[in-house]
């Protein structure tokens, strides 16, 4: 599915160009309704793999398509209240989605997760074909649009899906030990160089790298990505850290997110409505980057006994940042473009939220494995009979196992064994803090590039 997204979202401009905005958004519907049905009642594991790169690859103009409308459609004075009710669902779907897969999965069947889109689809449909009409430069762009670049749709695809599959798979194939994933990562490399390299010089590129020359956009590229990584890793490590050490089930760990989504739709029109018309909104990106770095910064302190309400509370905290980024880094990304430039940047945007957003699932979850590992290595070497802590805890773990009448040989293995266990937990708990700990110093990122964006000046302040 992100392999076939990502290449999509990269040359969404190109096909609106050709097909119009509108048809081209109606094809997208049509094309990820019908593939969620194809994946709901696939019955062999290939087919359920071409179905969902089916799913990706219409899913993939969904999004930047989308947006390009919105962005037609409204001023820029009034684009942060339209992107606010477009970021309730972008934002908080990946939030809700573990929520509603794990009461589907635990309660009826996965097939259901699929099913569910169809009258979704089918009501979006109906909805665009009635109230959504193309403006009357993306009518007549199409009428000249310039012959499709399949040169450069071979390059992003090399690149964009060698380089998911190797991250991706990656930990399972023990990364660059493998000369398969070597190999993936360095037609990546290539794929990124030569793709670069031709949509600079070619007269007529699949996608124009030439708008990033605006600071804002490729500033707001940036940072969106970063965004999207952060978002992804952090709704995978919460769930992730309740299920396999805190023993939850797959609908208790959905839970976990639960109150973070209502707080980020509470948030979200809040930020859009009295935030971004009286405060400059590249501050705003900074104070949501610092507070992000703080909450994930806090979930340092993971201990094996953490309850649920504060499991609740770390994430309630990190998505409630989520609110001061999303809408105020597309409402300043977009700010200094003009509207030929609109498709091609909102493809480049959302292609690095999306690709930069799913490395975050596969990289975070590395980072747990590798400094789980690393964590082990270092806490065993306390593991002596010169280390008092240790010889008194397993003298008790022995003792406790006598006294329930097992034999002397039998209760120091159990010991030694409970010991072993004791270590790998303490050891993936770490890791955990590890990996929040590297996802809050990414987050300074964001605010640290907000500072060096234009047309920082509030709404109101620009109305006058």
């Amino acid at each position: 599915y992100r392999v076939a997204n990502g290449i999509v979202l990269t040359i969404s401009g190109a096909l609106s160009r050709h097909l119009g905005r509108k048809r081209y958004f109606v094809i997208s519907v049509i094309g990820f309704t019908a593939a969620s049905l194809c994946c709901a009642l696939a019955t062999e594991m290939w087919q359920l793999l071409l179905f969902r790169a089916a799913q990706g690859f219409f899913g993939g103009g969904l999004q930047p398509t989308q947006q390009a409308i919105v962005i037609s459609y409204f001023p820029p004075e009034k684009r942060a209240a339209a992107f606010g009710l477009g970021a309730v669902a972008i934002v908080v779907g990946p939030i809700l989605g573990p929520i509603l897969g794990g009461v589907i999965t635990d309660t009826y069947s996965w097939r259901w997760i699929f099913l569910i889109n169809i009258p979704v689809g089918i009501a979006t449909c109906l909805a665009v074909l009635a109230l959504i009409e193309d403006p009357p430069d993306v009518v007549e762009g199409r009428k000249t649009a310039p012959p499709f670049d399949l040169t450069g749709i071979c390059f992003i695809a090399l690149a964009l899906g060698c380089l998911e599959i190797a991250v991706d798979q990656g930990e399972n194939a023990d990364w660059l030990d493998s000369p398969a994933i070597c190999t993936l990562f360095a037609l990546s490399a290539f794929g990124f160089i030569a793709g670069i390299i031709h949509l600079l010089r070619a007269p007529h590129p699949i996608v124009d790298l030439r708008v990033l020359r605006d600071r804002n956009l490729a500033l707001g590229t940036v940072q969106i990505g970063l965004m999207g990584f952060l978002l992804y890793a952090s709704a995978v490590l919460i769930p992730q850290f309740a299920q396999i050490q805190l023993g939850y089930t797959a609908t208790l760990a959905g839970l976990v997110l639960a109150p973070g989504a209502v707080v980020l739709v509470v948030l979200i029109p809040i930020t859009g409505k009295l935030l971004m018309p009286n405060i400059p909104t590249k501050y705003i990106v900074v104070a949501g980057g610092l507070t992000l770095s703080a909450a994930l910064f806090a979930c340092m302190n993971l201990i094996p006994q953490l309850d649920f309400n504060h499991l609740v509370l770390y994430r309630v905290w990190q998505t409630a940042c989520f609110a001061l980024l999303f809408v105020p880094i597309s409402t300043i990304a977009y700010k200094t473009l003009s509207p030929e430039q609109v498709n091609d940047a909102s493809a480049l945007f959302n292609m690095a939220r999306n690709v930069i957003g799913g490395l975050g699932v596969s990289i975070s979850t590395a980072i747990v494995t590798t400094r789980a590992q690393v964590n082990q290595a270092h806490l065993v070497g306390n593991l002596t009979p010169e280390n008092q802590g240790y010889n008194a805890l397993l003298a008790q773990l022995r003792d406790a196992a006598i006294a329930t009448g097992t034999p002397v040989a039998e209760a120091t293995s159990k010991a030694m064994a409970h010991m072993y266990l004791l270590l790998q937990q303490q050891a993936a708990v770490l890791a955990y803090s590890d990996a929040f700990g590297i996802t809050a110093t990414m987050a300074l990122g964001i605010s640290l590039l907000a500072l060096f964006m234009s047309g920082g000046v509030s709404a109101a302040r620009q109305g006058e």
